[in-house]
């Protein structure tokens, strides 16, 4: 009788593997971030005796939220595999026509907020049908409409007023309420902290849910990783990545309302070059500039670490004209981290 031979061993499939804790932390997005924000922090703790006082961390996390609020729509755009240009001057051009309009046609506040959020929306699904139909980068595309605002916001605004800026609409009705919703501070156990800290924490936690928990989070990270793949799976590649650049004009909505109510007018010429900052939070959180990798929390510590930087050399009473260079030092490391730490985790698997 001949002797039954076994049959090879099934080799385990590597998807159902489980993974450390320690290589699921490293292969974190936002890790690199998390470090460097550490690093910033304790280093200015350090050298700058004002940094940890209560008054001067709130200063903190206000220019922290004023980026980071962007930074949200922003990362959730690159992780889709594009970039918005025109996202700095589109925060000037919401504030512009909430304004305007309320202004001159003498209406509550209120209106001209609303009016202000479909227009806004409205410039947003601009963008992304422009790149759907014409197959161009998003980069020209949103690149053609920043000139285009910039251009707009300035002629509009001294057309209507004669000036560069807009009238003062601190006495018209509505002005105290809208106020109270997107420019007020609020006590904390002493400390005022403006409320676009918590908008800001509200987005992240918005973003990171839709990211991590839904349906649509994993059409995202299909779209920007590999949208031809993506498409033959049946992901709605288009629809996504149009509802991501409109989801960038609502993170600019929240920010050109604060900017209108917490100075009551607006200057036409804000906003140029903001786009960068957005983009360079984003990176410093973990986001990569080829789209399908990155997290809304990332982007968030990524602000933050900006929001330290800005405020950190001011508190340590240096140069300020050596912000920019710390902060091209931090993305520059941020990227390296994220780049050494990913590899090692695809080499250990």
């Amino acid at each position: 009788m001949s002797q039954a031979v076994a049959p090879p061993p099934v080799a385990a499939d590597e998807r159902l593997a489980r993974s450390s804790p320690l290589r699921r932390m490293l292969g974190r997005p936002e890790l690199g971030a998390l470090l460097g924000a550490v690093a910033v922090f304790a280093f200015f703790s350090v050298v700058a005796d004002a940094f940890l006082q209560a008054g001067s961390f709130s200063t903190v996390l206000y220019a922290s939220s004023t980026f980071g609020i962007m930074a949200v729509g922003v990362s959730l755009l690159m992780i889709g595999g594009e970039f918005d240009l025109s996202a700095g001057v589109m925060v000037t051009t919401s504030a512009l026509i909430a304004s305007l309009v309320s202004y001159q046609l003498t209406l509550n506040v209120w209106a001209g907020v609303a009016i202000s959020l479909v227009l806004t929306l409205a410039l947003g699904l601009l963008n992304g049908v422009l790149y759907v139909r014409t197959g161009l980068p998003s980069f020209i595309i949103t690149l053609a409409t920043f000139f285009m605002l910039a251009g707009a916001n300035l002629g509009v605004t001294k057309a209507i007023t004669g000036n560069v800026a807009t009238d003062s609409i601190r006495d018209m009705d509505g002005f105290s309420s809208a106020r109270a919703v997107f420019a007020s501070d609020v006590d904390l156990a002493g400390v005022n902290v403006n409320i676009t800290v918590f908008w800001w924490i509200l987005l992240v936690a918005a973003a990171t849910w839709l990211l991590l928990r839904t349906r649509t989070g994993n059409w995202i990270f299909a779209s920007g990783g590999a949208a031809a793949s993506a498409r033959a799976v049946g992901v709605p590649v288009d629809r996504t990545k149009i509802g991501l650049f409109m989801g960038v004009a609502f993170c600019a909505w929240v920010s050109g309302m604060h900017l209108l109510f917490a100075f009551a007018s607006v200057q036409s010429g804000e906003g140029v070059g903001n786009e960068f900052f957005f983009i360079i939070c984003a990176v410093i959180g973990g986001c990569l500039l080829t789209g399908g990798y990155g997290s809304a929390v990332g982007a968030a510590i990524g602000a933050f670490i900006f929001g330290m930087t800005n405020k950190g050399i001011v508190y340590a009473e240096w140069n300020p004209d050596w912000f920019k260079f710390f902060l091209g030092a931090m993305l520059l490391i941020a990227t390296v981290v994220n780049l050494v730490v990913r590899r090692r985790v695809e080499d250990s698997r």
